[in-house]
């Protein structure tokens, strides 16, 4: 397959720019798009065979759900049944944006979008991009991170040609993903309001807005769970991961950079390439191996920003082991340790 490249600036584009890609979802086609999260490989939501193209390109589990994307509020209400008042609530402070509701499905939504659940999962994101082409395509935009199923997500258009050029119809570079950390999901399907995935949206800021909510079992778990059937993107499969082995250290930071170090200079010692993600505030402790900074501990949005783009760059210096610091449960924190917890296995060592 033959893959276009279209380049757009985010602030400054013409909405006629997007009429090829738009053509080619209603086509039944794959385009992959930025958005504030990480970029997506978009597909017509409705047309199931357009959604296996999603699952085949990636080489995803079919039993994984897609994430429609759609251009309106309103436009839950096309694909959602007994949809709450909680769902309006939310939508209204935070759509458009990182937050995805899930809701039982009507009928029109195929099972090949959904995983085979009866519930959809839905978000109207913020990057101007990505609203005008679901608008301008007329559908409603099923769309996974744009990457090979199992590696890190995707946060700037480098990434999604490395993994899908030649496998997608067309890609779309709006330049670098604002967030860098998939939607929040939310499931108001049934009983109380679960958090099926962290993001940016912490769970603090959703409890202004809907009162109680809990986060499902699964995420807060430190070990993998394969007998679960992931009701979202990222509940059973290990996701994220780097080539090489990542393990995350845990505990009081002094001894976490020792125990790093030893270990970091250990694996040189025998050969092996290393790599450690460390922050601005203890980058300066480590002695050995490629040493990358993700950000600083006081904007843990920084670190949320820069996790994937860090990972991709120790699969480009074809690092062997990778090892960093752990960090904590508040706020993106708690995003952020979802995120490393499947790259690495549930690999953790306490020190």
């Amino acid at each position: 397959m033959n893959t276009k490249i279209l380049t757009l600036d985010t602030d400054n584009f013409q909405a006629s720019d997007l009429e090829e890609a738009a053509k080619l979802l209603r086509d039944g086609g794959l385009v992959a798009f930025p958005t504030e999260t990480v970029y997506g490989l978009g597909a017509n939501a409705l047309d199931k065979r357009a959604s296996s193209k999603i699952y085949a390109a990636k080489g995803r589990p079919s039993d994984n759900p897609l994430i429609v994307h759609i251009a309106h509020r309103k436009d839950m209400e096309e694909l959602a049944d007994e949809i709450p008042d909680k769902a309006y609530q939310l939508a209204e402070v935070f759509w458009p944006g990182p937050l995805t509701i899930i809701l039982k499905k009507k009928a029109l939504v195929p099972y090949e979008t959904t995983g085979g659940l009866d519930t959809v999962a839905i978000r109207l994101p913020a990057n101007s991009i990505a609203r005008e082409l679901i608008a301008r395509s007329g559908v409603f935009v099923a769309a996974p991170s744009a990457n090979i199923s199992g590696k890190p997500s995707p946060t700037n258009a480098k990434h999604v040609i490395n993994d899908l050029l030649g496998k997608v119809d067309m890609i779309i570079d709006g330049g670098k993903a604002t967030l860098g950390l998939e939607s929040t999901i939310v499931d108001l399907s049934e009983g109380a309001p679960m958090i099926l995935r962290p993001g940016c949206i912490t769970k603090a800021m959703l409890q202004n807005v809907i009162g109680a909510i809990e986060y499902d079992p699964a995420i807060l778990t430190r070990e993998p769970k394969s007998d679960i059937v992931p009701k979202a993107p990222g509940m059973k499969y290990r996701h994220y991961a780097p080539e090489g082995s990542l393990t995350i250290y845990s505990g009081e930071l002094q001894a976490v950079t020792e125990a790093i170090n030893t270990i970091a200079r250990e694996k040189m010692e025998c050969g092996y390439r290393v790599g450690i993600i460390t922050t601005e505030e203890t980058k300066h402790h480590y002695h050995y191996g490629l040493v990358k900074s993700i950000g600083s501990r006081k904007d843990e949005a920084s670190i949320a920003a820069g996790l994937y783009g860090v990972l991709r760059e120790f699969d480009e210096l074809h690092t062997e082991y990778i090892y960093t610091e752990s960090f904590s449960d508040n706020q993106f924190g708690q995003a952020i340790m979802n995120r490393l917890l499947k790259a690495a296995g549930y690999q953790v060592v306490k020190v």
